[in-house]
């Protein structure tokens, strides 16, 4: 992101300090406040009229009431330009899922918020907002996902890896469902490997598998023990043990935090990785 890149000149001089905190910035901070409520403004209107016809479904969803003109007439583009802090977010987010703004006011807008330093990003589909990572990570992530997607042998484990990601990173995250989600990604990449016979395999079943017969399993990274298998499956045991919110019982079910989630679908990104690639392999 732009912000930290380069100091700023008062800062590289001498003059002052760099500041305390100087992003990325949560919510809408004061001084993308003006400039994110243009951009609404901009993407729901045409040649400086507003179109109500785009505004009126995201005022629907958003629970936001319209206004009215001088005539009476509903206005749905104002309430929503008016919003600030997390609602503002919501508004941008729905903007950018009803397609209504045009491709170049969304690059327009992922420039803004790089300026701005704000902890949201445009979404890799244009259709929504996330939360920022650092690129490695997610250029990683997302190159996992397109090999399990071209791996026949994986199922459905990109679509379960993206879901789990989207979960974990979209605006308005769900942490039970990003940890649900990279559990399965998990199951899918090794089904082939640890127990194709069964049909009804669980990650929980695959490390039975690999606890009875694990000199049946070979890994590219070596245990220093001598037993191949046991760094995957240490990783398999940690994402399945860690799933809080899995079984109900006389205790209060705990769901899981969305710092416990992420750290999940990055470690379920990891073993997704290791399977598809062919870093754990049944030997003959």
């Amino acid at each position: 992101m732009t912000t930290g890149s380069r100091p700023r000149f008062s800062v590289r001089v001498g003059l002052t300090a760099a500041p305390e905190h100087d992003g990325p910035f949560d919510d809408v901070p004061e001084h993308l406040l003006v400039p994110l409520q243009r951009w609404v403004t901009d993407a729901l209107s045409y040649q400086g009229n507003p179109q109500n016809d785009k505004a009126r479904p995201i005022c629907l969803r958003l629970r936001i009431p319209p206004s009215r003109d001088r005539y009476g007439k509903e206005q749905y583009v104002w309430p929503l330009a008016q919003a600030a802090g997390p609602q503002l977010l919501d508004v941008v987010d729905e903007v950018l899922r009803a397609r209504a703004a045009a491709a170049w006011e969304v690059e327009a807008l992922g420039r803004m918020l790089d300026d701005a330093g704000s902890a949201y990003r445009v979404n890799e589909a244009a259709d929504g907002l996330e939360e920022r990572v650092t690129p490695a990570v997610r250029d990683a992530v997302r190159q996992t996902i397109v090999d399990a997607a071209a791996g026949p042998a994986a199922g459905s484990a990109a679509d379960h890896l993206a879901a789990a990601w989207q979960a974990a990173y979209g605006r308005g995250p769900d942490a039970v469902r990003a940890y649900s989600e990279a559990i399965k990604a998990v199951e899918c990449a090794a089904h082939a490997v640890i127990q194709p016979n069964n049909a009804k395999a669980t990650l929980g079943t695959m490390l039975g598998e690999i606890k009875n017969a694990r000199h049946k399993f070979s890994a590219a990274i070596p245990a220093p023990a001598g037993d191949p298998i046991a760094p995957a499956e240490a990783m398999m045991r940690a994402l399945w043990e860690g799933q809080t919110s899995r079984h109900g019982a006389q205790t209060t079910t705990v769901p899981e935090t969305l710092e416990t989630a992420r750290a999940g679908v990055h470690l379920a990104a990891t073993l997704v990785q290791w399977f598809v690639s062919g870093a754990v392999i049944r030997t003959p």
